[in-house]
């Protein structure tokens, strides 16, 4: 059975889509029309509470948020070593880098994206929107530093947390100082950026360069 990926182009499906490309099971994209607010209608809502995007479906199991999407495509190919599987040595580094992206980096762009949702005086969204700028930048250099000594984030080989890391490197294309001209940054993500799997996923998406 093949899975389905609910996504908008350029949206948070952009790193499991790339897991499913990289292991090459079959799958199914399924396109939410954002400017008609598709991912808020009730049969989205039914099977994503949250109305956000992306959702995959599996057979009879539904999985939202992008980082559990690739946690569990990953340890459902294991052979894949997109992961580090259960109780074996490098576990615990891969989730402590894949919940940091999510958990740390991630929601900041919440900010950057939408300021006047966290603001009580619209005048002060700006401010919110240059501050989140800045946080970021500070979150990424922290990355760079680890990436000094290490060919990938999580691993000593591809993992799904590269492409997460990937991924929101390219949701700060816009940035005054954007992450990708950090040297080690920069490094992986052009290495990530020559992978087949990856150029197929921004071809699907209809993405066009520059990526990053």
């Amino acid at each position: 059975m093949a899975y389905t990926l609910f996504y908008f182009p350029g949206n948070a499906n952009l790193a499991p889509h790339m897991a499913l490309e990289e292991l090459g099971v079959p799958y199914e994209l399924a396109l939410l029309d954002r400017t008609n607010a598709e991912h808020k209608s009730a049969p989205y809502l039914a099977r994503n509470p949250t109305g956000r995007i992306p959702t995959l479906l599996d057979g009879d199991e539904t999985v939202f948020e992008t980082a559990a999407i690739l946690l569990y495509l990953a340890d459902q190919h294991p052979e894949s070593r997109l992961a580090a599987a259960p109780g074996t040595p490098g576990r615990g580094r891969f989730l402590t880098w894949l919940f940091h992206l999510t958990n740390t980096i991630q929601p900041e762009y919440r900010v950057y994206y939408y300021p006047e949702q966290h603001v009580t005086d619209p005048s002060n969204a700006a401010d919110a929107k240059a501050t989140a700028e800045r946080r970021l930048g500070e979150m990424f250099a922290l990355i760079d530093r680890e990436l000094a000594g290490r060919p990938y984030i999580a691993a000593d080989h591809v993992t799904v947390a590269d492409f997460l890391l990937l991924m929101l490197v390219r949701w700060g294309r816009n940035f005054a100082h954007p992450p990708r001209d950090l040297p080690h940054l920069g490094r992986l993500c052009a290495e990530l950026l020559a992978r087949p799997a990856v150029q197929r996923t921004f071809a699907q998406e209809g993405l066009a360069a520059p990526f990053i």
